[in-house]
């Protein structure tokens, strides 16, 4: 069992199916990467880079694609959600669009392989 794998099976039902449908996503468009951890956070490794880490706070789910870069790709297209440098934050009822999300783990992908 991997930290990733403990971790989702540690949340709440409506939270841990939203992460879950995250990191299923990022799975589906870059199946070559792995469960690790990312500045101590579990996450989806690539090529031995964090790829993207999804983890549940008080107030919100927090996603993190280790990139402002990446995250860039998509800002202008986020109003609604709380966003920083490298963090974008939403909840179980008002979720990431999948082809938002597709686009920043596709970007995120990119500057890893980039490298």
């Amino acid at each position: 069992m991997t930290e990733l794998t403990e971790y989702l099976e540690s949340l709440p039902a409506p939270e841990r199916a939203c992460v879950e449908h995250v990191y299923a996503r990022a799975r589906a468009l870059v199946p070559e990467a792995s469960d690790g951890v990312g500045y101590g956070m579990p996450a989806l490794v690539l090529d031995g880079k964090p790829l993207l880490s999804v983890m549940v706070a008080k107030t919100h789910i927090g996603l993190y694609p280790f990139s402002p870069g990446a995250l860039e790709t998509v800002r202008d297209e986020l109003a609604g959600f709380s966003l920083s440098k490298g963090t974008v934050r939403f909840s179980s009822d008002h979720p990431v669009p999948d082809d938002l999300l597709d686009r920043l783990v596709l970007a995120r992908r990119a500057e890893i392989r980039a490298r």
